[in-house]
């Protein structure tokens, strides 16, 4: 069992940055996958970004390539989503979720846990 936090969301004027966290609970958060996912409302719910159990691995919607960032610190249970550059359009709520697999994986039906989302406004 996973238990996925997201945190460091709010508002921000356009070209700014912002960098979420996800925490989460349980003995064997290292053998996961994390991806990022956001949902702006009346639209489905996108993949954003996602890196492999070790970190060696990651991928990018071409939505955010070169301006947002993943990583993680297997040390602190923790992925971070950095965010650069931010756009009115990158507006949504912010979900991290893991998946057991351990490898990247876009599909949102993969991902086994999710943490309850961050809201990202971004401001034109």
């Amino acid at each position: 069992q996973v238990q996925l936090v997201e945190s460091g969301g709010g508002l921000v004027q356009a070209g700014g940055s912002l960098r979420l966290s996800c925490a989460a609970s349980g003995r064997t958060f290292s053998r996961y996958a994390i991806g990022w996912f956001r949902q702006a409302p009346g639209k489905e719910r996108e993949f954003v970004a996602t890196i492999s159990w070790s970190g060696g691995s990651t991928y990018y919607a071409d939505s955010v390539k070169g301006r947002f960032t993943i990583s993680r610190d297997n040390a602190k249970n923790t992925v971070y989503l950095q965010m650069n550059t931010l756009k009115p359009e990158d507006t949504a709520v912010y979900y991290c979720a893991a998946d057991f697999r351990g490898t990247i994986t876009i599909a949102t039906d993969q991902y086994d846990y999710w943490g309850q989302g961050t809201q990202v406004t971004v401001s034109s």
